[in-house]
């Protein structure tokens, strides 16, 4: 089997173009269904990997096939975020083999995000694997990269400081709130969605006691549940262009495929407010916030790729982090590669195991034959093992006749290893005998 990762991610695809390949959670198994059918009898095991950064696709397939599928995958995937293929292609990134096993393993240690370390990437590479799961794409193959990314990342975090001087997005989106607003405790502040992202980042304003905070949801029930924890405010999604002008801040983060937030509803916020400051941050693939948003005069929008710069501080602290980590993943990927290696052995065991069962059927049925004739057993035993030594034999044979020269030596010094490995004889070093044959 051979391995291969084609995708987009934050350092070569922009924001926008990103947002055009994100897939929600419940869309995974549905997406790959449909790949499926697009490669028609091929079947590969596959897996699609999406989080606001990345989205990719891990592919285990024969290695005489792989490379035969890397274009309809692109084009699959050009084809579900609406655009050219060569488009796509310019912003794209496909590797294979070991390098895709590195990749993987990378990914999953957090050293591929745009927050070095982060820990959110492990649940999102779960979910990646249930999908696939759920969808019937999950082989063995890509099981064991993914699981063996798992163990690599456990021991990255375990045996290195690989997250420890690094600021995640909700303590970016913080720090970036207070440089604006003299006072945090004076904010009131919006968070839009209840997922994962959301409730970090409220964790992190809520250490700092703005005057106000509320949460708006699809839905109220789960709003109010993360309202609750931080004595919150619950507001129904419906009502937010009415209750827009009322924070100072906001920050969203859903799972939307359209934006939620127009342009009109902050246009006439700002009129409410009487042009006093907005600051927005826009977490989510695709946008949350309409991109025109930004051109509004009083207003501070943010992004996911706007945050980079504040994310990637301390970088000279965790260089010794990094280099651990590599190492870490270089053993993963030398046992994953080595892993693979003996599954390629699998059909030529299983083809050896069929021939010698052919022999050996062959050989009892004659055996049997002359046992009912009422021939000696002895006799009849030593045919049948000389039966089966003849056919074992019998292709080394032929190979050591028929071959010349330093091929010769080769094939003697083979011979050698899988028939006299018990022998303090080295044939190699003597080729009389073969002539004796």
């Amino acid at each position: 089997m051979s391995v291969f990762a084609l995708g987009l991610n934050h350092t070569t695809a922009p924001l926008d173009l990103r947002g055009r390949f994100a897939f929600a959670p419940e869309q995974l198994t549905p997406a790959l269904r449909g790949l499926s059918e697009k490669w028609h009898r091929a079947s590969p095991e596959a897996a699609i990997l999406s989080t606001c950064n990345r989205t990719e696709l891990y592919v285990a397939a024969g290695t005489s096939r792989s490379r035969e599928l890397v274009r309809p995958a692109i084009e699959w995937l050009a084809s579900q975020g609406g655009v050219d293929g060569s488009k796509l292609l310019d912003h794209t990134y496909v590797l294979e083999g070991r390098e895709a096993a590195r990749h993987a393993f990378r990914v999953a240690s957090g050293l591929d995000s745009m927050v070095l370390g982060e820990a959110q990437i492990l649940g999102q590479m779960k979910q990646a694997v249930r999908g696939a799961d759920e969808a019937g794409t999950l082989g063995t193959t890509l099981h064991q990269l993914f699981q063996r990314s798992f163990s690599v990342a456990k021991e990255v975090r375990s045996s290195t400081e690989i997250g420890a001087h690094s600021i995640s997005m909700a303590a970016a989106t913080v720090r970036l709130a207070s440089q604006l607003f003299e006072d945090l405790r004076q904010t009131k502040v919006l968070f839009v969605g209840a997922g994962e992202m959301i409730e970090l980042v409220a964790t992190h304003f809520a250490a700092r006691e703005p005057r106000l905070m509320a949460v708006a949801n699809r839905t109220l029930e789960r709003g109010e549940k993360l309202a609750s924890r931080f004595g919150a405010q619950a507001v129904r999604l419906a009502d937010l262009p009415a209750r827009l002008h009322e924070f100072d801040a906001v920050i969203s983060c859903t799972a939307s495929t359209l934006p939620i937030i127009g342009l009109g509803a902050v246009e006439r916020a700002l009129k409410s407010r009487r042009r006093r400051p907005m600051f927005m941050v826009d977490l989510a693939v695709p946008r949350d916030i309409e991109p025109e948003v930004a051109r509004l005069t009083d207003i501070y929008l943010y992004t996911v790729d706007d945050l980079t710069g504040v994310v990637q501080t301390a970088s000279e602290k965790r260089q010794a982090a990094v280099a651990q980590a590599e190492a870490i993943i270089d053993a993963g990927v030398q046992s994953f590669s080595h892993w693979l290696d003996q599954r390629a052995s699998v059909p030529l065991i299983q083809a050896l195991n069929g021939q010698a069962d052919e022999w050996r059927a062959a050989e009892l049925a004659r055996a049997r034959k002359l046992l009912a004739r009422g021939d000696d057993i002895d006799s009849v035993l030593d045919a049948m093992s000389r039966g089966l030594t003849q056919k074992m034999l019998h292709g080394a044979l032929a190979e050591l006749r028929s071959s010349e020269g330093e091929a010769r030596h080769a094939t003697a010094d083979w011979v050698s290893r899988l028939f006299l490995r018990q022998s303090t004889r080295n044939p190699a070093d003597d080729a009389g005998p073969v002539d004796k044959l």
